[in-house]
């Protein structure tokens, strides 16, 4: 039984959670997400503009200015303004490696599937794929993400087994 994975998925049954409520509720009080994910990743829709400034990862932040979210089995979809152009994104739970709520200190790491971590940390393909990032880098610095990542982030590592 692989049980670092069946931890995984029900953690981002979470995160799909999270976002289910977010989109039929409204995110209430103080309450917003910050959302990293590769954008390379099989099922990412991003515009062109988006895939050129930010090749391997993106954070999102859902808080105030985003529209028609959606949530489905296995992605979200959802309206944001970047640069004050509004664009329609989709995202895969599977392209997600962190997800935070930092009005309550919550937080998640996971490892996409088809990537390994390297002693470094960072995530690489399993299996070599020239469409896909070879690394996932530093968060970009974006006037949407311009507030620190904050709250105790579990990371799946501590589970999986090391041999």
């Amino acid at each position: 039984m692989d049980y670092s994975q069946m931890v995984e998925d029900a953690l981002k049954g979470v995160v799909r959670s999270a976002m289910q409520k977010a989109s039929t509720d409204g995110l209430q009080g103080n309450h917003h997400f910050y959302v990293t994910f590769l954008t390379r990743y099989e099922g990412v829709e991003l515009p062109d503009h988006l895939l050129e400034r930010y090749p391997n990862d993106i954070t999102i932040v859902l808080q105030h200015q985003y529209w028609d979210m959606e949530v489905n089995e296995d992605a979200f979809e959802v309206s944001l303004s970047f640069n004050k152009l509004p664009t329609r994104i989709r995202v895969p739970y599977d392209a997600i490696t962190s997800f935070a709520d930092p009005s309550v200190q919550f937080g998640l790491q996971f490892q996409p599937q088809g990537m390994e971590a390297t002693e470094g940390g960072n995530l690489v393909l399993s299996n070599a794929d020239d469409n896909a990032p070879d690394a996932a880098p530093d968060t970009p610095s974006d006037p949407v993400e311009e507030e620190e990542k904050q709250g105790e982030v579990v990371s799946l590592d501590a589970f999986r087994n090391k041999t």
